[in-house]
């Protein structure tokens, strides 16, 4: 039965033009290529992309909470054809034509959220996606999975390292969605150049409101801290000062004081399990 499930997803991909590898059976090896290369005359602007079919995706199964309808979108064929069109077409871009910074970082975290969410669906039912991130051999959802842009193939890594980190937006960690809890909340809209800053704040004011991410003690100037802002916190600023000060905007209600120094930092422990509707919160 699992065998005829999955040999019927794989059609879908295909008739969405997408390049199925390491799917069991067809591939030796654990890459997983997303899109096909576009044709040239096709090609477009990154200013031109459309990114309403994504957005219409996340409405319906992305709650106010940021947890996804996993299941319920893996049994829709008609819209796992839909996320993987999105993904085709932004595949269809001519990276040589000049385009707006606000394009470019609304292109690459749409690009980075749809392929993570393309990749749990692939792997669903599961509980984590660090059950998908194999480091020595094996699959590795981070490195294996890549979407086609242009001639390129761009996995997670990619994207997130080498693109948009490189851009000079720290709030992109606010954004870029890990399939966890302990993520930032996968915003149920697309972004877009005309609301990515309006976007990027709010989302960083969600996830900062959650004492699960940051709880602060006035009495003794001390902040616990995401386990996020340990490992990217220098996009941020060099110093601890320096992070809580670029946050300060995002901070809850009463918390503005730690934007202009803290005596201690602590970070608190991240939540790997899956950003799912059907599974309880720890």
């Amino acid at each position: 039965m699992h065998g005829r499930i999955r040999e019927l997803l794989r059609g879908v991909w295909v008739a969405a033009g997408v390049a199925v590898l390491g799917v069991p059976g067809t591939s030796a090896g654990p890459e997983v290529v997303v899109g096909r290369p576009c044709d040239p005359s096709l090609r477009t602007s990154i200013d031109q992309i459309d990114h309403t079919p994504f957005d219409a995706l996340l409405q319906q199964y992305v709650d106010g909470g940021g947890l996804v309808d996993y299941s319920r979108w893996k049994a829709n064929p008609t819209d796992l054809q839909a996320l993987e069109s999105y993904l085709v077409h932004l595949g269809c871009v001519d990276m040589r034509v000049p385009a707006r910074r606000e394009s470019q970082l609304a292109f690459w975290i749409n690009a980075y959220n749809a392929l993570t969410i393309h990749g749990i669906l692939r792997e669903y039912p599961t509980k984590s996606i660090r059950d998908h991130t194999a480091q020595f051999a094996g699959y590795n959802i981070w490195k294996d999975l890549k979407l086609m842009v242009g001639d390129q193939r761009y996995s997670l890594n990619n994207i997130e390292h080498d693109i948009l980190r490189k851009m000079g937006e720290p709030r992109i960690h606010l954004a870029l969605v890990c399939a966890s809890r302990g993520c930032p909340p996968l915003v149920n809209r697309a972004y877009t150049a005309e609301q990515l800053d309006a976007q990027l704040t709010e989302n960083g004011r969600r996830y900062l409101a959650d004492a699960r991410n940051f709880r602060a003690d006035p009495r003794t100037k001390s902040v616990s801290l995401s386990r996020l802002f340990e490992w990217y916190g220098t996009d941020f600023g060099a110093t601890a000062a320096e992070q809580l000060a670029a946050l300060g905007p995002m901070l809850p209600p009463g918390s503005e004081w730690a934007a202009r120094g803290v005596s201690r930092v602590q970070y608190l422990d991240y939540d790997w399990s899956l950003n799912d509707q059907r599974s309880p919160r720890r």
